[in-house]
């Protein structure tokens, strides 16, 4: 693994302890004295396997572990597939689904090889390790799970901001939601860690595992919470929404959907999605009124380079040119074989699975976002008579080519 070239002291005050940083608990000074000392402190951060992706948004959490990785310390990739049975409550204004053993076991499969991207599990001398916690959570009494609730009240856990909005809205609270912190602490408690990292969203759940650590195993635990980085639409970044940028994108993909984003949230991905220094950050911004366009080339630029390598990121960039600004076609378009001689274009437009509904074809197509062999079709009803070699295109990314005969 390749050591961080940066005077450690310069490092931890400029980048490890500032970048991408919420809040640090206790105190950022704290554990700025501790790691000075050169002690090397077991830290780790958990993703409950929600959905078969991790996004860029988790992947902060992730860049910053690679950080403390880099200067030596101990890193554990924890997924929370016990945990996911229950549904994490935080910043959820319903219940969540209980997911199903077959459900967790599907979407954590590639969990490793993406987080692989970031944090480097075949170091010789200081892998990244993963962990699933259902390896204790899985052992713990009826009488354990008393205990550990125990540590805290009905007050604390109904206090919650999330807990006193459903309430006024008379939206139901599932007692099995109490037990989430307990669950998410407790992993703390059965890992003996000194340092938890997640999203600001996790604060309750992790300040939770701070109290178990003091109390059962009488230690300070550290807590480092991150910014959220907002989803490509602007409302909060998730698997439900589709609003992200996933790791295991294209490149294309990866590229076409940062230039997709308004200008408003170039400056926050510049900061949290990107190790450009602040002084380049800041000159990329003096550029965004005279020229949004270069800059956000080079967002994402710079996203498609961190997963996927400088090399993919050009290539990326130059088929974006050529088919966004340029307007040709990409180098690969996919086919698909249409035997009907005419359709209507609704009709056409799922046959290409390039829609999901008709209303969504309908909308498409009234938002001006559909062309076929270059000409927009503003008419959703509009009766296509089938070619061999069609270009359809649904919009801004999305080719079909038609072929008449198998």
């Amino acid at each position: 693994m390749k050591k961080d070239t940066h005077n450690d002291t310069t490092f931890i005050d400029t980048i490890l302890l500032k970048r991408g940083i919420e809040a640090i608990y206790p105190s950022k000074e704290a554990l700025r004295e501790v790691l000075l000392t050169g002690k090397k402190l077991t830290m780790y951060v958990g993703i409950d396997p929600t959905a078969t992706v991790i996004h860029v948004g988790n992947a902060i959490g992730l860049r910053k572990l690679s950080q403390f990785q880099k200067l030596g310390h101990k890193i554990t990739f924890l997924v929370g597939d016990f945990t996911a049975r229950l549904g994490d409550p935080s910043d959820k204004e319903q219940m969540r689904r209980m997911l199903t053993e077959e459900e967790i076991t599907r979407n954590v499969k590639t969990y490793k090889e993406q987080a692989s991207r970031i944090l480097d599990f075949e170091s010789k001398t200081n892998p990244s390790v993963v962990k699933f916690n259902s390896t204790w959570l899985n052992t713990l009494s009826f009488g354990d799970i008393i205990e550990l609730a125990s540590h805290f009240t009905v007050q604390q856990m109904v206090e919650r901001d999330l807990f006193q909005k459903r309430l006024k809205e008379e939206k139901p609270i599932g007692l099995h939601e109490f037990l989430y912190p307990l669950m998410q602490g407790y992993d703390s408690v059965a890992m003996n860690v000194d340092l938890e990292l997640g999203g600001t969203d996790q604060t309750f759940n992790m300040l939770a595992g701070r109290t178990l650590m003091k109390d059962i195993r009488k230690k300070e635990k550290f807590v480092i919470t991150t910014p959220l980085l907002l989803g490509l639409d602007g409302r909060k970044m998730s698997k439900s929404f589709g609003n992200f940028i996933a790791l295991t994108d294209t490149p294309e993909d990866k590229f076409g959907k940062t230039m997709s984003m308004t200008d408003a949230l170039v400056p926050q991905y510049l900061d949290l999605a990107t190790d450009l220094t602040q002084e380049h950050i800041d000159t990329l911004l003096d550029q965004m009124k005279p020229d949004p366009m270069s800059v956000k080339k080079r967002l994402a630029f710079e996203i498609v380079s961190m997963f996927d390598g400088k090399d993919a990121a050009q290539k990326a960039q130059k088929q974006f040119e050529e088919v966004f600004q340029q307007r040709k076609l990409p180098t690969t378009v996919p086919t698909y074989l249409v035997s009907q001689k005419n359709l209507s274009l609704m009709d056409l437009l799922l046959q290409l699975r390039l829609v999901s509904s008709k209303s969504e074809a309908k909308r498409l197509v009234k938002q001006g976002g559909v062309e076929i062999d270059g000409k927009r079709l503003t008419d959703p009803s509009a009766d296509i008579l089938i070619r061999d070699g069609m270009i359809v295109r649904c919009g801004k990314k999305e080719f079909r080519k038609i072929v008449t005969k198998g």
